[in-house]
């Protein structure tokens, strides 16, 4: 049986002493009010209509907690231009760049190491392994990378939720995928259990999957290339969790596509292809807004998509995702040293690019792997040394891009500045590691701070990374195409499209339906198993 937590249920986060008094008044009022009162909260949820306003209301307090798009920066230039208001190959930026170069800012490698996990991984109290799974595999859609040049301020985001990953970034890369038959994507049956085709044979990439072009392939050792998987995303064969993620959307696709096929027989590949993919992209917003996006806050109210009110708001502007964004999401330390998987303590190094590991596992078993494993606890000190080249990129990114300190951003979301290093976190190893680091709680750079800061009762994140992802996570995904009222409809999804949209709310859900090779029931949650079940 799946296990879930509501916000009176779950376990609270050890006090260590932090100072709030920082965290303003208003801030600290609306988090009370949202993580207290459970019978007023189910009491709203039990109105169709009360619940429908109130989480309109609550949406819009999120997003506009700080100013909306468009920003009139983006990293083109230093001040608002033409080109940095509408050339989305540069990334958006919330706040200018810093005027000066700050030359005493300490070395990368010295600031790198307040990162570095040097025992056992920390456990997360509130999530189990599957949350980074996802939180990978869905942000490695839209949050993409810097494109040919490697240049930092360049991206090749397509700015908005549409399942890249899973389809490809390009009409060559998606048709490369496709079987062009009843709408489906390519695949291969091993063991009973559909998964993708080798993208590789003999150790190079397979003509027919040219367009697909993984990074880092030419680090992948030989005995491994033949076990990638032919993927959309360049990432995907990160770790096991993103590729145990696109197995089951693949796998989600081909199965709509077949109830599509055999409800229209006068539809044509491509129109069935077109419709289940429109299905996936929004029934893939709507597990994420109300299975991962409800998990990851510690609040009692439940989020659900709305899109025909949800389209009334201030915010609804085009996408354009933000290097702020970006740096907010790299959650390394959610991400476990070694894995259980099968009954074996399996290294993290030893489930990049294996896609045998899945093949051997299979989806539902792994599924429940990662489910009955905590992730790890986000914050400095637990990140697996194997990652620490990435955080090294991600703090050099925010210097070459000049992005201002995380006190700066305290101010631009909505916080006081902090004044001491207590108010950041009450870990004396955090508060050390920080002193001995920057010569002041002003010098902080964002990237640092956002996992500095450590998180309130309840919750798995710091303040600033919590609010950072609301303003910009329901205002990037609550602003698909797809969801606007005049397209939201069965023209744009079919009956049974709609349907499948409506009655999707979770992992365990497209678990559970997508196992041909076996019928067993597993735990599949985003919450640690340690975490209390609801009542």
């Amino acid at each position: 049986m799946t296990t879930t937590t509501t916000a009176s249920t779950r376990p609270q986060a050890q006090t260590t002493g932090r100072d709030r008094s920082r965290d303003g008044w208003r801030n600290r009022f609306e988090s009370h009010l949202l993580t207290h009162y459970g019978p007023m909260w189910r009491m709203v949820h039990s109105s169709h209509p009360l619940h429908r306003r109130v989480n309109s209301t609550l949406t819009d307090l999120a997003v506009l907690k700080a100013p909306t798009r468009p920003n009139p920066l983006s990293t083109k230039s230093p001040y608002t231009s033409w080109p940095s208001l509408t050339d989305r190959s540069y990334v958006g930026r919330h706040l200018p760049p810093l005027a000066d170069p700050r030359p005493a800012r300490p070395a990368l490698d010295t600031v790198t190491e307040l990162f570095r996990r040097s025992g056992p991984t920390r456990p997360c109290e509130r999530s189990s392994s599957l949350l980074p799974a996802f939180a990978q595999w869905f942000t490695d859609g839209f949050l993409r990378g810097h494109g040919a040049t490697g240049d930092p301020r360049r991206t090749d985001s397509p700015h908005t939720l549409d399942m890249s990953q899973l389809y490809g970034d390009g009409e060559e890369a998606t048709a490369c995928l496709r079987a062009f038959e009843g709408g489906r994507l390519k695949s291969r049956t091993v063991n009973g259990g559909e998964f993708p085709p080798a993208l590789c044979e003999g150790g190079e990439i397979k003509r027919e999957f040219a367009a697909l072009k993984p990074v880092r392939f030419d680090e992948v050792p030989g005995q491994l290339r033949d076990t990638l998987f032919a993927c959309g995303g360049d990432r995907v064969h990160a770790h096991i969790g993103p590729m145990v993620m696109n197995v089951l959307f693949l796998r989600e696709h081909n199965r709509v596509a077949g109830v599509l096929a055999a409800a229209h027989p006068d539809w044509d590949d491509e129109r069935v292809f077109q419709t289940a993919r429109n299905t996936l992209v929004v029934m893939m917003i709507r597990v994420m807004l109300e299975e991962y996006i409800n998990h990851i806050t510690p609040y009692h109210f439940r989020f659900v998509l709305d899109p025909v009110r949800t389209d009334k708001g201030v915010w609804h502007r085009e996408n354009w995702a933000t290097i702020e964004f970006s740096l907010v999401y790299r959650w390394h330390s959610l991400i476990p040293s070694t894995y259980a998987i099968g009954g074996q303590d399996v290294p993290l190094a030893a489930t990049v690019a294996n896609g045998q590991l899945v093949l051997d596992r299979g989806l539902g078993p792994l599924f429940q792997d990662l489910s009955l494993q905590p992730a790890g606890r986000s914050g400095l000190f637990n990140t697996d040394p194997l990652l620490l080249p990435i955080e090294a990129k991600s703090i050099a990114v925010g210097r070459e891009l000049g992005l201002a300190p995380y006190n700066d951003y305290r101010a631009y979301y909505g916080f006081p500045r902090v004044t001491d290093w207590q108010q950041i976190s009450g870990d004396p190893q955090v508060c050390e590691g920080l002193r001995d680091t920057y010569a002041s709680v002003d010098g902080v750079e964002l990237f640092v701070g956002l996992f500095a800061e450590e998180p309130g009762p309840g919750a798995i994140f710091g303040r600033l990374l919590e609010r950072v992802i609301s303003v910009d996570a329901f205002s990037e995904a609550l602003n698909n195409p797809l969801l606007a009222p005049r397209l939201f409809s069965p023209s744009t999804f079919s009956a049974e499209g709609m349907r499948i949209i409506r009655e999707t709310r979770g992992f365990s859900q497209l678990v559970h339906r997508n196992l041909p090779e076996d019928d067993g029931r597993y735990v599949v949650s985003l919450a640690a198993p340690t975490a209390a079940p609801s009542a």
